[in-house]
């Protein structure tokens, strides 16, 4: 069970519409029932992350984050969205 966390500024409108977009594609690519997922504020990024496999941030993250973390922009803008899913898959894969 991969546990991802995801963050924006506010933890609440951004990461939303990030959760449902990545629920969606990672349960298309076979995933459903194989990850779990909270979502926070940016800020809470360090200190939660040492809980979870990898975090998607909407905005800048912090540098010192304790697992990997993906930039989550092209969630929002479409644009980069095929590496984002690259990345998402690669990191489901360990």
């Amino acid at each position: 069970m991969k546990k991802i966390l995801i963050a924006c500024g506010s933890g609440v409108c951004t990461s939303t519409v990030a959760n449902q977009k990545i629920t969606e594609f990672l349960n298309s690519n076979g995933y459903e029932g194989q990850f779990k997922m909270e979502q926070c504020k940016v800020a809470e990024i360090v200190a939660k992350s040492e809980n979870y496999d990898f975090c998607i941030a909407t905005t800048t993250a912090p540098k010192d984050a304790k697992c990997p973390v993906l930039a989550g922009l092209p969630l929002l803008t479409g644009m980069g969205m095929d590496k984002l899913q690259e990345d998402v898959l690669e990191q489901m894969k360990k």
